[in-house]
């Protein structure tokens, strides 16, 4: 049985499409579209989105296409584009057709911006931003009409041209809408519509030096690829009546309903493009694919599996209210996932020398273990069996702690899968350290306890000579804090975890894992579950742990 409870929450934008399809809406179809700004790497919100939009069109035999909102080329780039549809294919999506861009539809965006100004519903404002922010006024006062509001349709089509041949400076002017200056909803407010930016753009050069804003771009892009539900978090919520002006104001060729859902959060972490490029630009993680990070290629490197992760954001549901979710219940649903599916392996990462006195010097014997103990499919696994092998300096004790039940002098453990062996000599070097013990082995222990036996416990180990090198890097959670960004009056960065990562040297890991490739992954046995990582070598295996074999940080919060 699982550990986690296979439950699967309301989901009330399925039951809004079930609803339409029953009525015959949509002419029976489906098409939802994943809109990112290729601004970043993903995060685990994000993930939740793409599980929403692609699983609800595979649910319904809809489509759903990957639409990159391309609208601010000043912060975009190519290595975020490329990122972001590795993550969509990872979790095990394909989109509709060929990647779309915003980009793909300036021209037309461009056109119906033209006709907004003919029907008078659009104006050039010379205000500066800084003026347009005053004008705008607050959610207490009402706005003020721009000056140039009034401005007529011929003067604004010269003006907008203008802007469009590049003839004014970044700032100078902005073209708007015409809605409401005393609108309650201050999306309604004269929203700006393009604004110039001369810069390049990365799909289409230097064709444009003014660019759509995203709440004008959005909805014609998804009406021109014929979206049915466009599906968003609750932060757009009040940017609804923007995108239903603009579909109802233009002469666009469908007409897209908004439906808004609740954004993942999980704590000990934070989500925000932003604070996440600042942790990245000043180092304080290796990269956008740190596995301490909540991107999805973080996530990705570190070890997580994409059945897990959509299990996860199914697990959530899909609601409108906002919550933050504990990273256990993220963490459980990897451990769920990987105790099913990684084949067990042996690592010691911390290695202390046991010599078997009484096992003949240079012979080697080869135990079979399971690769798994609860499936038979996965097969055997060859361990090796020598006169020198290395065990966890933290499995003996000499002074044993009450209800020890690993090694100590004269106590007797069994070695996983193999024999019974009894502590006889502890061999320490000039500074009192412990470097050695001397065993002995019985003979008769080989796989099983004969009658009588009761061995003090079981461990883990490998041969010393017949085993991997490897580095093992201990991830844990980045932050202290839960809300690592709820006190305003400090540095989300004070409350980074020191021991967010612990590189382990030395290490050994049973012989099978050699030649392991990136991405593979294992449950060490009485430790965790680990992936080998992209920066192993042919020399050393670089190996992450992904998650504890129990949620060992619970016990320490309580502490």
């Amino acid at each position: 049985m699982s550990n986690i409870e296979n439950t699967k929450p309301a989901n009330f934008i399925h039951q809004i499409i079930e609803s339409d399809l029953e009525q015959g809406k949509n002419g029976g179809k489906v098409v939802t579209r994943f809109p990112p700004e290729p601004n970043g790497y993903l995060h685990i919100g994000h993930a939740k989105s793409i599980c929403l939009n692609f699983g609800t069109a595979e649910k319904y035999q809809g489509v759903c296409n990957l639409r990159f909102d391309d609208t601010n080329p000043t912060k975009e780039s190519q290595e975020y584009i490329d990122s972001i549809k590795a993550d969509v294919s990872w979790l095990g999506f394909n989109w509709d057709g060929e990647v779309r861009y915003t980009s793909d539809y300036f021209d037309q965006l461009h056109a119906w911006a033209v006709h907004l100004i003919e029907q008078g519903k659009a104006y050039v404002c010379d205000l500066s931003p800084e003026q347009a922010r005053e004008y705008r006024g607050d959610f207490n006062t009402p706005g003020r009409n721009s000056p140039y509001r009034d401005r007529s349709v011929e003067e604004n089509l010269a003006l907008f041209a203008q802007m469009k041949n590049g003839d004014f400076a970044e700032g100078a002017c902005s073209l708007r809408a015409k809605i409401d200056m005393t609108s309650p909803n201050m999306n309604l407010r004269d929203p700006m519509i393009y604004r110039i930016m001369h810069v390049q753009h990365h799909q289409t050069g230097d064709k444009w030096c003014i660019y759509p804003i995203y709440d004008f771009a959005h909805g014609q892009s998804d009406a021109i690829e014929g979206v049915t539900h466009s599906i968003c978090t609750l932060e757009f919520e009040d940017h609804r009546p923007l995108y239903e002006w603009f579909v109802e104001n233009l002469p666009v060729p469908a007409q897209p309903k908004q439906y808004e859902f609740s954004r993942l959060e999980v704590n000990y972490t934070v989500t925000s493009k932003r604070k996440l490029k600042q942790l990245v630009d000043e180092s304080f993680v290796s990269g956008w694919d740190d596995p301490r990070m909540p991107t999805i290629s973080g996530m990705r490197r570190r070890g997580y599996t994409p059945a897990a992760v959509r299990n996860f954001c199914e697990m959530v549901g899909v609601t409108r209210s906002n919550g933050v979710v504990d990273m256990g219940m993220l963490e459980a649903a990897i451990r769920d996932d990987l105790d099913k599916n990684a084949p067990r392996a042996m690592c010691v990462t911390q290695p202390l020398k046991v010599t078997v006195t009484n096992y003949p010097e240079g012979e080697v014997e080869w135990f079979e273990l399971p690769k798994h103990p609860k499936d038979e499919t996965m097969g055997m696994r060859k361990v090796p069996f020598s006169r020198e092998l290395l065990i966890e300096q933290d499995d003996f004790a000499e002074e044993k702690p009450r209800k020890w039940k690993r090694l100590a002098p004269g106590d007797a453990v069994r070695l996983r899968g193999a024999y019974v062996i009894t502590c006889d000599e502890v061999v320490k070097d000039d500074a009192g350290e412990i470097v050695e013990l001397k065993c002995s082995y019985d003979p008769i222990t080989k796989g099983q306890n004969p009658e009588g036996y009761k061995p003090n416990g079981v461990v883990h180990w490998v041969s010393a000579e017949h085993s991997v090198p490897c580095e093992v890097r201990m991830y844990d959670r980045l932050f202290t804090e839960e809300n690592p960004d709820g006190d305003k009056s400090r540095d989300f960065k004070d409350y980074i975890n020191p021991e967010s990562l612990v590189v382990l040297k030395d290490c050994r890991a049973e012989i099978g894992l050699q030649g392991s490739q990136a991405g593979d992954r294992f449950q060490f046995e009485r430790t965790g579950y680990f992936a080998i990582d992209a920066d192993s070598t042919d020399a050393s295996l670089v190996i992450n742990r992904t998650v504890g074999l129990r949620d060992s940080w619970a016990k320490l919060q309580k502490k």
